[in-house]
C-alpha cells in the first residue's frame, strides 16, 4: 500500500503520507517519531502561528503540573489519560508514580505509532500499574470496560483529556463525550482539559489550524474560551479556572512568561 507503513510489531498499516496529531506534536516536541509529511506541516503551521512550539511544550508542562497537584493535594491515585500522544518527558505515570507509587495509569490513544511504544508507557512502580488501550475517544465504553481491569471506578479517577478533544468536531458533540465520561466516575474525580483556543492570537491560529486541517489525517478544531468552559459544565472548576494553559498555576522557570499561547487549560472537579 502506498504512502502506508506497518506499527512495529503490530503488523497495522498507517498513512505516512498525512500528517497525525501525536507524530506533528512529537516533532514540535523535539521528538524523531514523525514523518516527512508531519514535518512539513508542523514547519507550516509554526510559520503561521510562531509560538506553537513554546504553547506545546507548555502544554506538556501543564500536564505535569496538573498530575502533581492531583496526586499531592487532592489525593488522586488513578488516571485515565485519553489522547497520550508519543512518550516524552514527565509522562503521567512517571510524574504520579514519583509522588505516589501506587499511582494507577491507563493510557489510551487510536495512533498505531503510539501503539508501537506503548512498552515505553508500560514501565511502573512495582507498587503502581499502567496499561494501554488502542481506541478513539468517541469509543467510550471501550475505553471504560477496558480500563476497569486496571483501575477501580469504585474510587475517584481524573481523567486527562489534554489537546485531543480538539479533534472532536462540534458535529460529534465532544461535550457529551466527556459528560458520558465523567458520568462514569465518582464524585470526589476530576477532568483536566487542554484544546486550542480560538480567541488568542486569532488570526495567526487561524491560518496555522487552516494549514494543519489541510494535510491531516484528522482535522482539528480551535475553541473559545467559554466553549472550553462549557466541557466544565457540572463541574466546579478549580483556581485559577480555564485560562493560558501556561498560566495554570505556574511554577518558577515554566515556559510562556508574559506571552500569550494559544492553549487554554483547565481541571475541574466533579462534586
Amino acid at each position: 500500500m502506498a504512502g502506508s507503513r506497518e506499527a512495529a510489531g503490530g503488523g497495522v498499516p498507517f498513512d505516512t503520507t498525512r500528517a497525525h496529531m501525536a507524530r506533528v506534536y512529537d516533532f514540535w516536541l523535539g521528538g524523531k517519531d514523525n514523518f516527512e509529511a508531519d514535518r512539513a506541516v508542523a514547519e507550516q503551521v509554526a510559520a503561521a502561528y510562531p509560538d506553537v512550539r513554546v504553547a506545546v511544550r507548555a502544554q506538556r508542562a501543564f500536564l505535569a503540573r496538573a498530575v502533581h497537584f492531583l496526586v499531592t493535594q487532592a489525593g488522586i491515585r488513578q488516571f485515565l489519560d485519553i489522547g497520550t500522544g508519543l512518550p516524552s518527558a514527565n509522562n503521567t505515570h512517571q510524574v504520579a508514580q514519583a509522588a505516589a507509587p501506587q499511582s494507577r495509569v491507563v493510557y489510551v490513544d487510536n495512533d498505531p505509532i503510539v501503539l508501537s511504544h506503548a512498552r515505553v508507557l508500560l514501565t511502573s512502580s512495582p507498587e503502581g500499574a499502567t496499561a494501554y488501550i488502542d481506541a478513539d475517544l468517541r469509543a467510550t465504553g471501550t475505553i471504560l470496560e477496558q480500563a476497569a481491569d486496571v483501575l477501580d471506578f469504585g474510587q475517584p479517577v481524573a481523567v486527562m483529556l489534554l489537546g485531543i478533544l480538539q479533534g472532536i468536531p462540534d458535529e460529534e458533540e465532544p461535550g457529551a463525550i466527556v459528560g458520558r465520561l465523567m458520568d462514569a466516575v465518582l464524585p470526589g474525580s476530576y477532568l483536566a482539559i487542554s484544546q486550542i483556543a480560538s480567541d488568542v492570537a486569532a488570526d495567526e491560529v487561524a491560518e496555522g489550524v487552516q494549514r494543519y486541517n489541510e494535510q491531516a489525517t484528522v482535522p482539528v478544531a480551535a475553541r473559545t474560551h467559554a466553549e472550553v468552559c462549557r466541557f466544565f459544565e457540572g463541574l466546579e472548576l478549580l483556581e485559577p479556572g480555564v485560562v493560558q494553559v501556561h498560566r495554570w498555576r505556574p511554577g518558577a522557570g515554566d515556559l510562556g512568561g508574559g506571552r500569550n499561547l494559544a492553549i487554554y487549560a483547565g481541571v475541574g472537579r466533579k462534586p
